[in-house]
């Protein structure tokens, strides 16, 4: 079973985002459950938290197939103690309101380096944080999503993902989000048949399918390892559209949420529907 989906406004409340999935034909979607760009937020309330939990069962969008997505200002490899304290305090938080709403997964971009270390400790660094994280939470899973590799971020490569996981103590509570334009840009080639399946077999070899927790579906405005993250919608961009056909057929796929964060929300019900008839 394939769960699509977009990522959703949640503006004037979390309980708004199953409610706008549900309008787009959706039977997953991804929300930030905070304002993406500051580091405070409101608590939830208990409205919040039980009008959430109501419309998600009104609308038949499982907790598992919700994709909450952390903050853009997180840096959980930052080489500053300063910055790397606010971030993994930041991420805490996150994780827990996740928990109150009864969802099993948060999304995040690994870090950045931010030229002032070396990769491999940023990349213990993420996992250290990783691990703080888990230990003062239960039920959320962290999802590290591979990154365009554009600037000092890192996680672009599938070795940098297995790396991380590999530095994870809680390897039950840690999985991975491919972005299909972030994959792209960082040089891997989905846009025929014979690529699809050597690079999905490469990702098999380093990181594994069972760490597979979700994919955000997205074209790509730039070429093949451009290392610059620009999303395009379904086959307008780089990797053309039979890349999505053979995801959406495919059963490695099933049972994960997988979301659109292509540019135009005007015709996401439409790419909804592009997506299931692939299936």
């Amino acid at each position: 079973m394939k769960y699509i989906g977009a990522h959703v406004s949640a503006a004037g409340g979390v309980e708004n985002a199953p409610v706008n999935a549900h309008k787009i034909g959706a039977d997953a979607f991804a929300l930030f459950t905070k304002n993406q760009k500051q580091w405070s937020a409101s608590p939830l309330t208990a409205d919040n938290i039980r009008l959430f939990k109501d419309n998600c069962l009104k609308y038949n969008i499982l907790p598992e197939n919700v994709l909450p997505h952390d903050s853009y200002l997180i840096n959980l490899g930052h080489p500053e103690a300063e910055g790397l304290e606010k971030s993994r305090n930041a991420f805490l938080h996150e994780m827990q309101r996740c928990e109150q709403l009864g969802l099993k997964l948060l999304n995040f971009h690994p870090g950045s380096h931010l030229k002032k270390t070396d990769e491999e400790s940023c990349l213990e660094t993420i996992a250290e944080s990783i691990n703080i994280a888990l230990a003062n939470t239960r039920g959320v899973t962290a999802v590290i999503e591979n990154t365009a590799g554009q600037g000092t971020n890192l996680g672009f490569t599938f070795e940098q993902l297995q790396y991380i996981i590999d530095c994870v103590a809680d390897k039950e509570r840690v999985g991975v989000c491919i972005d299909t334009c972030h994959m792209f840009a960082a040089g891997y080639d989905i846009r025929t048949e014979s690529t699809f399946e050597e690079t999905w077999d490469i990702f098999d070899q380093i990181v594994g399918f069972d760490y597979l927790k979700a994919m955000h579906i997205n074209d790509s405005k730039k070429e093949l390892g451009s290392r610059v993250d620009r999303h395009e919608s379904l086959g307008k961009g780089f990797i053309g559209i039979d890349n999505f056909r053979y995801l959406m057929s495919d059963p490695r796929f099933n049972n994960i949420p997988l979301i659109l964060e292509t540019p135009n929300p005007d015709i996401w019900k439409e790419e909804i529907e592009l997506l299931r008839s692939f299936m």
